[in-house]
């Protein structure tokens, strides 16, 4: 079997620093080549693969000025097409606008929707129904317009977040420094039970980071910005616990499932994707409510650690993501399922 996996060009693949999706199309590419899949990753020049790369962009805009988001996106996203006929089946990781020139090909495609950044982007979306095979990465996340091949759930390198049995007394906000995170219900919360907060994570809206954030950066708050390798698994195993206080619906959650297997338990609001990795009790607390969040961290403590990491082991490797994707694509060449 032959695979394209587009990446995005938003960040390198993988990402030295943010960059979730192309994290997560930098796992899968590298589980399907140990697997044993001949896979050609079509991301930007400076990207890292045990498999074929394929690039015309030499930098991620995120990362480069010099570079228009629009003009190389374009030419990106041709780049594989163009070369369709030499593989048995594209995987799109790059959102919609590949989808244009998925009539263009006979090769199947298979597009892993990331989320959706707004309604507006839809239109694009159901234009493609009947001709590329969707995945969704949680069941919350699926949209009600449109027809999904399956729910494949994102899945980590489990050996990059060792187990750390004992953690410790501060609680943990990790992830972007925007509304859509909770970063001010976090800090209010670890004041309300007087207890440290480490943040950690790329400030991506800074006003809300000068209004909210930053009046209470000192002592007893504390930001380190994006942490990433040995540093990264530290941070979020030597916790007490994750505060996943979310104003948005996530569509998943990589640092859930990351915490979690370094056995740091998780609260977070009852919304999106986390009731499908969160078992109440077991390695976390879904919460409905601030007072319910404060009210958990006060009973951290019945949660067993270990629990946290086997319900990781289980169903979050990326072992299991990558069998999940292999059997996807089989069905599909086999003609089982039909956009």
């Amino acid at each position: 079997m032959k695979v394209a996996m587009l990446a995005p060009i938003s960040w390198r693949t993988p990402p030295a620093g943010y960059g979730p999706w192309e994290l997560v199309t930098s796992l899968l590419t590298e589980g399907l080549v140990a697997a044993g899949i001949d896979v050609t990753l079509f991301a930007t020049q400076d990207s890292h693969t045990a498999g074929t790369l394929a690039g015309v962009v030499p930098h991620a805009y995120s990362e480069d000025p010099t570079i228009d988001a629009k003009v190389w996106e374009a030419l990106h996203v041709a780049h594989v097409f163009q070369r369709a006929g030499e593989f048995d089946l594209i995987h799109n990781q790059a959102d919609f606008v590949s989808l244009a020139f998925s009539r263009l090909v006979d090769t199947p495609v298979v597009t892993t929707i990331h989320g959706f950044s707004s309604e507006r982007i839809l239109p694009a979306y159901r234009a493609y129904d009947d001709r590329v095979h969707y995945v969704a990465i949680s069941d919350a996340d699926r949209h009600a317009d449109l027809h999904y091949a399956a729910t494949i759930h994102h899945g980590i390198r489990l050996d990059d977040f060792p187990f750390d049995p004992v953690g410790g007394d501060d609680l943990l906000f990790f992830g972007r420094i925007h509304p859509d995170k909770g970063a001010a219900d976090a800090i209010a919360a670890a004041a309300a039970t007087g207890h440290r907060l480490v943040m950690a994570g790329l400030v991506q809206d800074a006003g809300y980071h000068e209004r909210e954030v930053a009046p209470y950066l000192g002592d007893r708050v504390s930001h380190l910005g994006v942490v990433q390798g040995t540093e990264r698994a530290r941070v979020l195993g030597s916790a007490r616990a994750l505060l996943h206080l979310i104003g948005f619906d996530e569509p998943f959650g990589l640092s859930v499932a990351e915490a979690m297997a370094c056995g740091t338990p998780v609260i977070a609001y009852r919304r999106g994707s986390m009731p499908e990795l969160i078992e109440d009790g077991v390695n976390g607390f879904l919460v409905d409510s601030f007072d319910e969040a404060v009210a958990a961290i006060g009973r951290i403590g019945e949660i067993d650690r270990a629990a946290c990491r086997a319900s990781v082991v289980r169903r979050f490797s990326v072992q299991r993501m990558t069998a999940d994707y292999i059997a996807l694509y089989e069905r599909i060449l086999s003609g089982e399922i039909a956009p």
